[in-house]
């Protein structure tokens, strides 16, 4: 599946401290092999620092776009829960 095909949550669009809970709802619904694409007006570096905090080597992190206006992730799952 090609990268513009991905499921995307545009977080600029989400109240602030709704997005790493939704974020992480996401995440977590996805399969092995599955991903989605995160859009926002900053890096969400801590978003990535948390991610591998809790849950060390399940998720990938792909800069797809690095700002300055618009910064795109794809996150996926890289193994099982």
């Amino acid at each position: 599946m090609g990268e513009e095909t991905l499921p995307f949550i545009d977080v600029r669009e989400i109240t602030p401290r709704e997005r790493h809970p939704k974020i992480f709802s996401m995440a977590n619904g996805l399969a092995v092999g599955d991903s989605f694409v995160i859009i926002n007006d900053h890096d969400p570096r801590p978003l990535h620092y948390q991610l591998q905090a809790e849950y060390p080597g399940q998720f990938s992190w792909t800069y797809l776009e690095t700002g300055p206006e618009v910064w795109r992730v794809q996150l996926g799952r890289a193994e099982a829960a």
